[in-house]
Order: structure tokens, then C-alpha cells, then sequence
């Protein structure tokens, strides 16, 4: 029989349990507040960053015509199209060091592992915009920072260092058995046969994790864009465009469209985190069933 729980503690549970929920939800409406309030604005009927009224007196959808039909200032369909492209082609070359470096790491044995190791992990220390100066230089010097090339050297500058974040990756491979490489060997498969059809397939919850995460990242990149870009508007990045519309000259008329831009810009990441969210529960599933 299930032991009962005495009134008094019952109603402290209760009581602790209400506390709880209301706090997390006063939590969650701060924290929900400016995003709805940025979504409000860039229905705004109007111009101007001084609001006097927390919702718009008057909505449309002309500050969302405006980002793909008025480019005196700034052409935002470019913007974004460089920034996809960009961020995708990052995605996947990232992904893929990370999950060769984190692979090596966890199920081989080699000579300089343990140093490797440890001068990653040194390196992860220290915020990776500390080296764009050097970085510029070294681009400029090979004559990547002048026209199309300026796309390669961005995707380079994401995804080059990437192998160098493979702690969380390689923890998540050491929980799996090496057995099943054993086993897998033995009957006849290749190392990169263990990779690709038995390691893999079981990292698919880390695979999501890092999708995500190497897509974010230069799609929300400002600094190293700008450096690279610099006043090459026909290579900037949304970063790039968001920030020229809050310039001096252009804020009273951009600032709603600004506000559009930054709801645009959140579609195609919340897109990826709901289809990828659907495989990360499939994956876990299996994983607890297996």
C-alpha cells in the first residue's frame, strides 16, 4: 500500500509547488516580453524609435514590403541570402569536424591524443574574435577579402576551428560501448564503416545538438563579418544590415523595418530547431527503448 502523505506536508508541497509556478511563469512573461513587443513594432504604422504607446496604434505589413522592395540604403533579400548561404555551408563542414575530431578522440589511440587534448581545450579558454586581427591579415594576404572570395573566407573562419569543440561530442561517444566497434569489425566492416553506419546513428541526439548550435553561430555572427565585409555592402550578412539600420541617418525611418528584419531572421532557426527537435525525440526514444 502507498504510504500517505500527512495533511501538513501535503499542503506545504502544495503551497511550494503554486510558489514555483508562479514565479516561473512571471519568469517566462520577462523574459517572452521584448520579443513580443519587437513583433508588435514591426507591425507599426509609422516611422520613428521614440514610441509613446507600448502596442501600435495602427498595424501593416508595409515595413515587411519595405525589407524586399526599397534598397536605397539597405538590400536586405541579399543580406539574407549571403547569410544562409553562408551559415549552411558552415553547418556542415563544422558538424563534420567535430564529429571526425570528437570520433578519433574517444575510440582511437594515438600518439599525441592527450596533448591534443589538452591544447583544445587551452584553446577553447580564449574567445575566438581575440584572433580576428590576425585572421584578417592572414586573408588579406592571400587576396580572400576582395570580391566572391570574401564568402569562402567567412565560411572558413566558422567552421575552420570548429574541430577544437569536440568536448561535449566526444563525452556523449564515450558512453557508447566500444564493443559494438568490436563487434562491427569483426564482421568485416572498415573503420569508416563503424563511423558512418555504427556510431553515428547512435550520436543522433549530439548530431541535432551540434546542427543547431554550427548554424547559429554564423548566422548570428556580427564581428567577424564586419571585419571581413567591411563596407562591401553587397557581401554583408543580416548582422551586418540589422545594425546600419540603427544608424544615425537611418533609424527614424528603418526602425520599424528593423524590427521586421529581426523577426525575419528568427524564422529560419526556429524552422531548423522544430524539424530537428521531432528527430531529437525519435533518437531518444529508440536510445531508452535499445
Amino acid at each position: 500500500m502507498a504510504k500517505k502523505i500527512p495533511g501538513g506536508m501535503k499542503a506545504k508541497r502544495i503551497t511550494g509547488d503554486v510558489v514555483t509556478y508562479i514565479f516561473l511563469s512571471v519568469m517566462c512573461v520577462i523574459w517572452l516580453l521584448p520579443f513580443f513587443w519587437v513583433i508588435m513594432q514591426s507591425f507599426r504604422d509609422g516611422k520613428g524609435q521614440f514610441i509613446s504607446t507600448f502596442l501600435p496604434t495602427a498595424y501593416t505589413i508595409n515595413n515587411y514590403k519595405a525589407l524586399f522592395t526599397d534598397f536605397n540604403v539597405i538590400n536586405f533579400p541579399r543580406m539574407f541570402l549571403n547569410t544562409f548561404g553562408i551559415a549552411c555551408c558552415s553547418c556542415v563542414i563544422s558538424t563534420f569536424f567535430v564529429l571526425s575530431v570528437a570520433y578519433c578522440t574517444s575510440r582511437l589511440k594515438w600518439k599525441m591524443r592527450k596533448p591534443y587534448m589538452n591544447m583544445a581545450m587551452v584553446i577553447n579558454l580564449f574567445p575566438g574574435f581575440m584572433s580576428m586581427v590576425a585572421v584578417y591579415f592572414i586573408l588579406k594576404a592571400l587576396g580572400m577579402t576582395e570580391g566572391d572570395k570574401i564568402y569562402l573566407s567567412l565560411i572558413i573562419c566558422f567552421s575552420a576551428g570548429a574541430g577544437t569543440g569536440f568536448y561535449v561530442m566526444k563525452g556523449y561517444m564515450d558512453t557508447i560501448p566500444k564493443s559494438l566497434d568490436e563487434a562491427a569489425m569483426m564482421d568485416g566492416c572498415t573503420r569508416w564503416q563503424v563511423f558512418t553506419k555504427v556510431t553515428l546513428p547512435l550520436c543522433k541526439p549530439m548530431i541535432v545538438y551540434q546542427v543547431i548550435t554550427s548554424f547559429m553561430g554564423p548566422w548570428m555572427d556580427f564581428i567577424f563579418a564586419k571585419v571581413i565585409a567591411g563596407a562591401k555592402a553587397e557581401y554583408w550578412t543580416v548582422s551586418i544590415g540589422l545594425f546600419n539600420m540603427l544608424e544615425k541617418e537611418y533609424v527614424d525611418t528603418w526602425f520599424v523595418r528593423f524590427c521586421a528584419g529581426a523577426v525575419l531572421i528568427s524564422i529560419p532557426i526556429s524552422i531548423l530547431f522544430l524539424l530537428t527537435q521531432k528527430c531529437y525525440q525519435e533518437a531518444m526514444g529508440g536510445a531508452v527503448k535499445g
